[in-house]
């Protein structure tokens, strides 16, 4: 699971946010950001496991894309791809609870960074709720209620 967090690029995506929110360069922020802290795994915790839960739905899955579903469906042989997709969602729960208590607590990162991994973390439920015919279309209501001013169009 930790390749999977990192392949997610969810780490390097806040890295970036965390430098560009103005978080200077220095050796205290190195040291912040070095050991993968518990507001970042999680984030990316809950971006793959959303995305195996998405692409495993609609993809064929033969065990070597990484899926954790199918991971999960080859380590405890016999199980179904409802009872493997339930355990990915209690661990996106973890997750969102793992990241919860880390934004809590006190921690070395400022408001906005705190903000920026919340939301990211929020906006990943969308990105994966796409439907049949490969659309998204809660982003697409709220695309139009923006361009158009009626939500109802």
């Amino acid at each position: 699971m930790d390749n999977a967090m990192v392949s997610s690029g969810v780490h390097a995506g806040l890295v970036h946010i965390f430098f560009l929110l103005g978080e200077g360069i220095n050796p205290q922020s190195v040291k912040h950001l070095e050991n993968i802290p518990e507001i970042v795994s999680s984030t990316a915790s809950i971006l793959r496991l959303w995305d195996d839960l998405g692409s495993a739905k609609d993809e064929f899955q033969d065990g070597r894309d990484g899926s954790y579903v199918e991971c999960y469906k080859q380590e405890f042989k016999g199980s179904s791809d409802e009872v493997a997709r339930n355990h990915v969602k209690k661990m996106i729960s973890k997750a969102w609870k793992r990241l919860n208590k880390a934004c809590i607590y006190p921690h070395p990162f400022t408001k906005s960074f705190t903000k920026a991994s919340l939301n990211t973390a929020r906006m990943v439920p969308l990105m994966y709720d796409y439907d049949d015919n490969h659309s998204l279309p809660l982003l697409e209501h709220h695309t139009m209620s923006l361009l158009f001013g009626d939500p109802s169009f």
